[in-house]
């Protein structure tokens, strides 16, 4: 990843709501949840989650695909774990004395709710 792109995902995720809709995804796993799911846990006006879902687009970090009439809302765990290995790349100076460094898998099977 190069630092224009952290840039923006760090910039997408600095905002309380922006934040709670992308953890809510990357709880839910692969799969995702239909736009109106998203939008009534986290208790936001659709215009309110259409502005904020486009800026995580924007910066990589979710996905959408159109299944009929609902829109469905997908976390992207490729450019989380990209940010996350930018963040670390040269942690405690590039030793292994940092601690495990396993990125994020989503779960394959059905995710709790």
């Amino acid at each position: 990843m190069e630092t224009p792109d952290a840039l923006a995902a760090l910039g997408a995720l600095s905002h309380d709501s922006r934040l709670a809709a992308f953890r809510r995804l990357v709880q839910i796993g692969p799969e995702g949840l239909p736009v109106g799911e998203l939008r009534e846990h986290l208790d936001l006006p659709p215009a309110t989650l259409s502005a904020h879902l486009n800026v995580l687009r924007a910066a990589g970090l979710v996905e959408d695909q159109r299944e009929g009439r609902v829109i469905r809302v997908r976390a992207n765990y490729g450019q989380m774990n990209a940010l996350l290995a930018y963040l670390t790349e040269n942690c405690c100076a590039g030793t292994a004395d940092c601690g495990p460094a396993s990125p994020c898998k989503p779960r394959k099977t059905g995710a709790k709710r």
